[in-house]
Order: C-alpha cells, then structure tokens, then sequence
C-alpha cells in the first residue's frame, strides 16, 4: 500500500468510528477530475477530503484545488489531510455538535 493509501485508510477508519457517512469517488476518466477522495456528510454538512501521504499536504494539484474552492464557495467544507490524526481538529466540532 502506498503511504498516501495508507492515510486514506486510516481516514476512514476514524469516519467509521464516528459514524460520518462517506463514499470514495471512482476515477475513470469519464468522471470529473479534481474531485476529493473522499465524499463525506458529518454532522449534516458536506465535508470534501483530500488524502496525501504525510509531509505532502499542501502539494494539491490545480485541478484538486479548483474543486476544493468550489465546495468551500458552495458552503460545503473542503479539507486536505496528511494524517488522520488531523481529523479530530477538524471535524471534532461537528461530529460533537451531531450528537
């Protein structure tokens, strides 16, 4: 398993845990390109997640960022992550403010 797939791993691992829907897009060059790894609903908001392996967080590509800007621009919530230990920080807040 690659490092990034292994945070992506662990990621929903933590979804599963406290119990945040999410779906992982299939890339298959029909789609859209850019689209988060990771769809989720936590708390009843939309939540885009984008995996890096650590230490790469901030290396979105341009596609990747447009897309992350237009959740945020639509009122949803986009994140990128290098870890899952990040979560908690993150996404603590609405997960807590849910139950």
């Amino acid at each position: 398993m690659t490092p990034e797939g292994r945070v992506k791993a662990q990621v929903k691992d933590w979804l599963n845990a406290h119990g945040v829907w999410h779906f992982s897009p299939v890339s298959n060059g029909m789609g859209r390109h850019g689209i988060p790894d990771l769809i989720c609903c936590a708390g009843g908001h939309f939540v885009g997640l984008e995996c890096k392996a650590p230490g790469k967080r901030h290396t979105v590509t341009p596609l990747q960022q447009r897309e992350l800007r237009k959740i945020d621009a639509a009122g949803g919530i986009a994140l990128v992550v290098d870890d899952a230990s990040q979560l908690p920080h993150l996404l603590g807040d609405l997960i807590r403010a849910d139950q």
